[in-house]
């Protein structure tokens, strides 16, 4: 097991576990810094929705910058026991974990989301399956965070206005067209 650090917000340096599993990549320091220099650093009101959650960074850099509600999705059990000690040894209510698959996850009645972080295991077509479900859990301005394996330039109706690579981890932010 090894850990990672929250970046920014109420606990910032606070560390988390994280498990080792297949597929399973947290996302650097760096690239989560230049992700909230992006986003700005108060998510202050904002609903998130981290839909391939694994060690729950996304959505805890989130609720530690403000978020009013996240929901961190895993669909891996093994994983999904780590991020709940995770988040419950931050005790924060405005974060809500689910266990289930991405394209299963049904959000509480009526919610919808301004920000939805979307880095799920590459080699999968995650992104191509997920994309048409993009539309019921966006808010009509949300925007996405998507990590991939190659560039992008749009997924579904979002189009990319800003990107970055790290390694071999592409990462971006959308907008709606």
């Amino acid at each position: 097991m090894s850990k990672i650090r929250i970046t920014g917000g109420e606990w910032r340096s606070r560390q988390l576990q994280v498990t080792e599993a297949p597929g399973l990549r947290p996302t650097p320091d760096r690239v989560r810094e230049t992700l909230f220099n992006w986003l700005g650093h108060d998510l202050t009101g904002l609903a998130c929705l981290d839909l391939f959650a694994g060690s729950g960074v996304l959505g805890m850099e989130a609720a530690s910058r403000g978020a009013s509600y996240v929901a961190c999705v895993e669909q891996s059990r093994h994983v999904f026991h780590t991020l709940k000690k995770n988040v419950d040894s931050f005790a924060c209510a405005s974060i809500q974990l689910f266990l289930c698959d991405a394209l299963k996850f049904a959000p509480p009645v009526g919610r919808r989301f301004d920000l939805i972080f979307l880095d799920p295991p590459y080699g999968q077509g995650w992104l191509e399956r997920i994309a048409p479900r993009l539309d019921e859990l966006a808010t009509p301005a949300a925007r996405l965070y998507v990590e991939a394996e190659a560039p992008l330039t749009q997924l579904g109706r979002w189009s990319v206005i800003k990107a970055g690579q790290a390694g071999q981890v592409y990462f971006h932010l959308l907008e709606s067209i």
